[in-house]
């Protein structure tokens, strides 16, 4: 079984979403977003950054649409609250590195948990942030794990239509 899940990335990017990290099955699986219950794919549909829903098994076709994929940590965990706040900030120097290299316009970290112990922020709000990361203007959008039950898919199409109508991404 693998630990770690490729990246779905490439030069001048769009905007990249990061995850925590992979999770167990995505790792296994070889794509991001695999659970059954994880919205991501279509909650980045509904919100107008793909023509269709992508599945999770080609997940590299987003690179198609401007928009790649990357973690905080590369290490996969059945459940997100298994990284200790030390290895997210140990993952910070790399992660930071991969995002200048990639010049994205935007990472779009998907839950508070990996910037906020980034940045050693306690009081951050959802959506753009002041300060760039790695060169990139950096946004706050909900995890869209289905374990993040504070979060309807509709909240979570809203919260991510804005970051699309941001990063100026029309698939016309």
């Amino acid at each position: 079984m693998n630990d770690t899940l490729p990246d779905v990335i490439a030069p001048g990017l769009a905007v990249v979403f990061c995850g925590i990290n992979p999770g167990a099955r995505a790792a296994a699986v070889g794509h991001n977003f695999v659970g059954h219950s994880n919205r991501f794919w279509r909650a980045i549909h509904l919100a107008g950054f793909t023509p269709m829903q992508i599945p999770a098994t080609e997940d590299q076709t987003l690179l198609n649409y401007r928009c790649g994929l990357t973690t905080a940590v590369g290490r996969s965990t059945r459940r997100a609250d298994e990284l200790s706040r030390d290895e997210l900030i140990a993952a910070s120097d790399a992660l930071r590195r991969k995002i200048e290299h990639f010049a994205p316009r935007t990472i779009a970290f998907l839950g508070k948990a990996a910037y906020a112990a980034i940045t050693a922020q306690r009081d951050i709000q959802w959506g753009p942030q002041p300060a760039s990361f790695g060169g990139a203007s950096v946004w706050l959008l909900p995890n869209p794990s289905g374990l993040n039950r504070s979060f309807s898919l509709d909240r979570l199409v809203e919260a991510y239509s804005a970051l699309r109508i941001a990063a100026a991404i029309d698939l016309q």
